[in-house]
């Protein structure tokens, strides 16, 4: 396995092998991405470990890396441990790279290989991991949620008059009621024609008159 020594067949052997492992983890293959992550990976480290100037430790690192990131997705799912674990394989596929180009060229494959298994998500169905940091919900009107106040909506169009400065927030009078509302990037003074241009949510938004 001499043709390991050259860096971009580490790059490739590893971002591979990290494609497989990851994509295990995120779609239900059956175990088959499981089984060519491994093998890719212990072909790379078995290559690593052979010449000996590193040992098992270097492997562990991987593993414990791989490890959070499954108990991130299963329990945490905030990624914060899974960040770790990315930290942990990288330094584990790295230092055993010969020279700072192997090394850097191996955690870029890592790296692009973690990202490209999202691919899958296209093709095969998903473990949901990381679903607690998802919201699948969507708060439409149909389900009874409107985050706008149908009694603004009414005011898009109208005019009104500025009580206080607005700065850029401040209170304006339409039809005798005050609401507050905002100008944007734009300050007036009170006393001011404007009219409304916008609601999003509780939000009023005003402009002066021309």
């Amino acid at each position: 396995m001499e043709v390991l020594s050259i860096a971009s067949v580490g790059f490739l052997v590893v971002g591979l092998g990290t494609l497989f492992l990851i994509g295990e983890l995120l779609v239900r293959a059956k175990g088959l991405f499981a089984l060519l992550g491994v093998g890719l990976m212990s072909v790379y480290f078995s290559y690593h470990i052979a010449d000996g100037a590193w040992g098992l430790w270097i492997v562990l690192l991987y593993i414990v890396g791989l490890i959070l990131i499954i108990v991130d997705g299963k329990v945490i799912n905030d990624g914060t441990v899974a960040a770790l674990g990315v930290v942990l394989m990288i330094v584990g596929i790295a230092i055993p790279a010969p020279n700072l180009v192997y090394g850097i060229l191996v955690s870029m494959g890592l790296v692009i290989g973690g990202f490209s298994a999202a691919l899958f998500l296209k093709v095969f169905p998903s473990r949901n991991l990381w679903s607690k940091m998802t919201l699948r919900d969507q708060l439409t009107s149909e389900q009874g949620y409107n985050s706008i106040n149908e009694d603004y909506t009414s005011l898009i169009g109208r005019d009104g008059k500025t009580i206080t400065p607005f700065r850029p927030i401040g209170t304006v009078e339409i039809d005798g009621d005050h609401y507050s509302a905002t100008s944007e990037s734009h300050w007036l003074d009170a006393n001011v024609s404007v009219e409304v241009t916008a609601v999003d949510g509780t939000r009023i938004v005003v402009k002066k008159k021309e």
